[in-house]
């Protein structure tokens, strides 16, 4: 076996510039495969209006519509809990600040390492020190509501003209094929579309069933605002692996703060960790079932290289990017090595009895 340097020249290099592309664009990116996967899931809707006589354009304004309702009763519903939760944030704060008060001024007094340091001085200092960060933090957060929406409404206008262009883009992708292979490009982008709208209804509904159970849960426990920590872990299982820790983390942590019962905290992490069981068992095979078929390995990989490039909206896009990239590597004999690595089957067989 002979290894071409210039083929792996020309791999490198292309890696490289893509990565490249990726960081520098990533501001028109993000939106454009955010907006591709959102059409994925709004076809069947489209397609459906369509043939209702809506017409190609009055359907597609009509879907974009329907989901712009429903995420505005989704934020209006979620910024009540929170403004319902600010009073007891602040109580929050307070507890906090004083454990890690009590913490500095026990180590000192046992190391001395500060010399002498008083409780209520340290504490005007901390309140001090959060009233200046949050103030630069509410700059930033302005900063960044100001890019969120931009990007919405970026995102709006892509998935709009993804869904009255979907023939005509089909049509342009399939001519890049030879004519006796078209049959088998216009297989490719099928499966493409069917595995991005597979993953994210099954991901759409296995949030709203974890949305559910978890509010149950913390309701059942007597956690203030359970459908908001409830849903709010829910929504960040999206996030492979790390998002059900983190969304987990957050109510458990409330739950130790705001409660003087030591069995509350340990009561709501028994419940998530109840739940994530049954949810990894036989939730996500039953909801999301094959849809991604991406194995641990490509799946934890493709987390990071998200993470590093496009940031949180990396770690939710690149996992079912990854699977897409499986997708069209199983259409070309030369990748099919690579769709090998990327998926689970070749690495469920068991080993043979001799």
């Amino acid at each position: 076996m002979q290894l071409s340097f210039q083929h792996l020249f020309f791999t490198l290099a292309f890696t490289f510039l893509l990565v490249a592309a990726l960081v520098l664009a990533k501001t028109i990116l993000i939106p454009l495969g955010l907006a591709l996967l959102l059409s994925f899931i709004l076809h069947p809707v489209h397609k459906k209006l369509r043939e209702k006589k809506f017409g190609n354009i009055g359907a597609a304004l009509t879907v974009l519509v329907l989901f712009f309702l429903i995420l505005i009763g989704i934020l209006a519903f979620f910024s009540a809990e929170i403004l319902s939760l600010s009073d007891q944030l602040t109580d929050f704060g307070d507890k906090l600040m004083n454990i890690f008060t009590d913490t500095v001024v026990f180590l000192n007094e046992n190391f001395s390492f500060l010399g002498n340091l008083e409780k209520d001085a340290l504490l005007e200092d901390g309140k001090t020190w959060l009233k200046d960060a949050g103030a630069g933090l509410l700059g930033r957060t302005f900063s960044s509501t100001a890019s969120i929406f931009t990007g919405l409404f970026t995102m709006i206008i892509y998935t709009f003209l993804f869904l009255i262009y979907k023939q005509g883009l089909v049509n342009a992708f399939v001519k890049f094929g030879p004519d006796d292979k078209k049959s088998q490009y216009l297989t490719m982008l099928k499966n493409i579309q069917q595995v991005g709208q597979k993953y994210l209804s099954g991901m759409l509904t296995l949030i709203l069933i974890l949305g559910l159970a978890n509010s149950a849960g913390l309701w059942i426990i007597g956690l203030d605002n359970p459908f908001l920590f409830g849903f709010l872990a829910a929504t960040l299982s999206i996030i492979p692996y790390i998002g059900t820790t983190i969304g987990a983390s957050i109510p458990v942590l409330y739950a130790f703060m705001s409660k003087d019962e030591l069995w509350v905290p340990l009561a709501v992490a028994a419940m998530f960790w109840l739940i994530q069981v049954i949810e990894s068992n036989f939730l996500s095979p039953k909801v999301v079932g094959n849809s991604v078929n991406v194995n641990a390995f490509a799946a934890i990989l493709s987390l990071i290289i998200g993470a590093s490039v496009w940031g949180v909206a990396g770690m939710v896009l690149f996992l079912p990017f990854a699977a897409m990239l499986k997708a069209i590597c199983e259409s070309y004999v030369p990748l099919q090595p690579l769709a090998m690595l990327i998926g689970q089957d070749a690495f469920n067989d068991k080993p043979k009895k001799t």
